[in-house]
């Protein structure tokens, strides 16, 4: 995979991680640029990275050192956007990957942002709410320097939420003398966060399966749902769905793996996870004791909504549905895409299909710098369009160029990035 990159000599050219998926996504972009290809190696390299030391005192008065990152990928369409996630596995090539998608994400919808992303290298469930806290003050201390409302803006992710967000909106105010609401979103209401932001990504989800659905002929009344994940994004699809008339018939998360043909309770099921932290032990649903069973299930429509890399070459040829809505980042190889290509999948990539948290976002930041606020209705209505138009732009250039939806998604925003790249030339 290695071999035709200029590789830096901060990763480990032998296992690349997830760059490398990003990486293979840009190469098969790179015959549909034009002259613009000459500018594509920009795109092959993040404009900058932090690493941090994120000390903190524990509550038994232990020091205790987590790694910490913020990657800022490209920012020629204007400032970074991207979540920040505690997760225990987070490396500095799952941080480069998930800001580069998220420059790809931001451009695909057409919102002004470049690309960005955070992580700690921690496993949260073993911190309790004070260290939790401590810990995200010291992160946000750290990357103060290269954050700010017109420079970067974080937002939730995996393992955090509204009141991780509302630390670090404090933490950066307090360090820089004023109040700046704007440096974050995804925060409590109160602190001027946006009605919607919460079920966005999930609604986005919906909105683009919705769609793919009527263009293949998929009625979604009686249409069988199979989602991975089941938070913000896979429950919120999962019960847009069963609204919209489809049943959950399959969902599988780090606690368990539900299977009923006849239609599981998405209320309900949201219901238990809320209560419990996960799937495990609902009532409504058979469990399933081996869990690669899940990706054999026969589905109308399957939303990966976990982790990255769930869906490779291992089981992608197991997998019996007719569309793929990635509701997660990164969740399918290279390799299984192009198995679920020849197999008559359509796949609506994770950089169309999960952009309804980044559009929202976008409404919490406008939102922020006028202190005017929009109603729910107001906020969904402008994010369904957006997504709609999003969709209609990728699938016609997948139409009109007989590639996937990945491809065609990744030829509108490379296009975009790297005209404003163009534009604005190199400086000095």
């Amino acid at each position: 995979m290695a071999s035709g990159h200029a590789i830096p000599s901060y990763l480990n050219s032998e296992d690349l991680g997830p760059w490398a998926s990003y990486l293979e996504q840009i190469d098969r972009v790179a015959p549909h640029l034009g002259s613009l290809s000459r500018w594509l190696e920009t795109l092959k390299r993040p404009k900058r990275i932090l690493v941090v030391d994120v000390p903190i005192e524990l509550d038994n008065g232990a020091i205790a050192h987590f790694e910490g990152y913020r990657v800022q990928h490209n920012v020629s369409r204007g400032p970074g956007k991207g979540g920040v996630r505690y997760h225990q596995d987070v490396t500095l090539s799952e941080v480069m990957s998930l800001a580069a998608w998220m420059s790809i994400k931001n451009a695909t919808v057409n919102v002004p942002y470049g690309g960005a992303k955070g992580g700690i290298r921690v496993d949260p469930r073993t911190l309790s709410r004070g260290e939790l806290e401590r810990m995200t003050r010291r992160y946000t201390s750290e990357i103060n320097v290269i954050i700010g409302p017109n420079k970067d803006i974080p937002a939730p992710d995996v393992n955090t939420n509204e009141q991780v967000m509302a630390w670090m909106m404090d933490t950066y105010s307090m360090n820089t003398g004023q109040t700046a609401t704007g440096v974050v979103t995804g925060k409590p209401i109160t602190l001027g966060g946006s009605l919607g932001r919460r079920d966005a990504t999930g609604r986005g989800v919906f909105v683009v399966g919705s769609q793919a659905a009527e263009k293949i002929g998929l009625d979604l009344k009686g249409a069988r749902i199979a989602v991975q994940g089941f938070g913000n994004v896979g429950g919120i699809a999962a019960r847009l769905f069963q609204e919209a008339g489809a049943k959950v018939i399959a969902v599988q998360d780090h606690t368990g793996t539900l299977y009923q043909p006849g239609g599981i309770d998405a209320h309900a099921l949201l219901e238990h996870v809320q209560r419990t932290g996960g799937v495990k032990s609902f009532e409504g649903a058979e469990a399933l004791d081996d869990h690669d069973q899940f990706w054999k299930i026969e589905s109308d429509i399957l939303i990966p909504a976990a982790l990255e890399g769930q869906i490779t070459e291992r089981n992608a040829g197991d997998i019996r549905t007719r569309i793929v809505v990635e509701g997660a980042n990164g969740p399918t190889t290279p390799k299984a895409d192009d198995i679920l290509r020849e197999s008559g999948t359509l796949v609506v990539p994770d950089v169309v299909a999960n952009a309804g948290g980044v559009t929202v976002s976008y409404f919490e930041w406008v939102q922020d710098f006028s202190s005017f606020f929009w109603s729910e209705e107001e906020i969904n209505a402008r994010l369904e369009r957006i997504m709609r138009d999003a969709f209609a732009s990728v699938w016609q250039v997948s139409q009109e160029k007989s590639v996937s939806m990945r491809t065609a998604a990744y030829i509108v925003a490379c296009t975009r990035i790297l005209q404003a790249r163009e534009l604005r030339g190199l400086y000095p």
